[in-house]
């Protein structure tokens, strides 16, 4: 099975999930999304794929949340994409991709119900 993980190696939730991806004998592959951050257009994508509203993926404790005044835009999708395509540390992680689907796996153990064998 091939995944993509969005990851940032310092989080613990993203290590856990990388972590449950390689244990199910996935070919992974690794995005540090710090040093490679989406687009707007792959952040539209994962969005829809995940079926949430931006606001869901956007950390609320990074200093550009305030600096940029988020909070008033919570409603803007495209606002907060643009956000986060350009300051990629406001987005919320791991997000996963499998053929099974693409989730944002907080807490890591979400991961399960993208492998293939889950049936949960």
């Amino acid at each position: 099975m091939k995944a993509t993980i969005w990851h940032n190696p310092r989080c613990s939730n993203s290590r856990g999930a990388l972590a449950l991806l390689q244990e199910a004998g996935a070919e992974v592959e690794v995005i540090n999304y710090l040093d490679t951050p989406p687009s707007a257009t792959e952040l539209h994508t994962l969005l829809a794929e995940m079926g949430m509203p931006a606001r869901d993926l956007l950390r609320s404790k990074e200093a550009a949340y305030s600096e940029l005044g988020l909070a008033a835009q919570l409603d803007d999708d495209l606002a907060l994409i643009n956000a986060m395509a350009a300051h990629p540390a406001l987005i919320n992680r791991p997000i996963v991709r499998t053929p099974k689907g693409t989730a944002l796996c907080r807490p890591p153990e979400k991961v399960r119900a993208l492998l293939p064998d889950y049936n949960g």
